[in-house]
């Protein structure tokens, strides 16, 4: 199992991350979000970051242009689509983008028919969440049944207290924004916290 710490604003972010070392670290791109940082802060954060730690770049309903660019740039290692983006869409973005490029599509969950919706969408990884992201809360849980199927990031209210409990849904990632600040910055203790939660995980041979 793997582990997301999404969110990254600040360079102390990034040097908080590289101590963690979590499987990946988030840039937002999405327009007029709270954590959206820059491309060219984005850029700065990534050369700070250790090789070891993939970056994802994470957009809502972005001009396609505004993506490609940023696919390009070296900045992102995967493209998070957290919007309404459509098939059409991944396909157009596709073509513009290095192959080998892994596209991530967010879904809210509200009932077990968006996740019936979610599984049917041909992105290499899927997202559930609540909501458009960085909600803070987590939907119900019970909507995904017996488990989870594909390579699917869980998100939504994960933090600390519940990230056990996150953990025997056994999906591929763990995603944490909120979860891992306090005060609406990023926590050198909660990033710890949360990755060595995951990593004992692995360790009893569970994930």
């Amino acid at each position: 199992m793997k582990i997301k710490l999404c969110g990254m604003m600040r360079c102390e972010d990034i040097a908080y991350a590289n101590e963690a070392m979590p499987d990946y670290i988030g840039f937002i791109f999405a327009n007029g979000r709270r954590r959206t940082v820059t491309k060219e802060h984005a850029a700065k954060m990534k050369a700070m970051l250790s090789p070891k730690i993939k970056s994802v770049a994470v957009f809502l309903d972005n001009d396609i242009n505004d993506v490609i660019d940023i696919a390009n740039s070296g900045i992102a290692d995967l493209i998070q689509l957290h919007g309404s983006e459509d098939i059409s869409y991944l396909e157009k973005l596709r073509k513009a983008i290095p192959s080998d490029m892994p596209i991530i599509k967010a879904f809210s969950v509200k009932s077990e028919e968006d996740v019936k919706r979610a599984y049917m969408f041909p992105s290499d990884y899927l997202l559930l969440d609540n909501g458009n992201g960085g909600t803070g809360k987590a939907f119900s849980w019970e909507l995904l049944g017996e488990g989870l199927s594909k390579q699917v990031f869980l998100a939504g209210g994960i933090s600390t207290e519940n990230i056990a409990d996150a953990v025997k849904l056994s999906p591929y990632c763990i995603d944490v924004s909120s979860g891992a600040e306090t005060n609406g910055v990023k926590d050198r203790e909660k990033m710890l916290a949360l990755v060595k939660a995951v990593r004992f995980n692995n360790q009893q041979g569970k994930g």
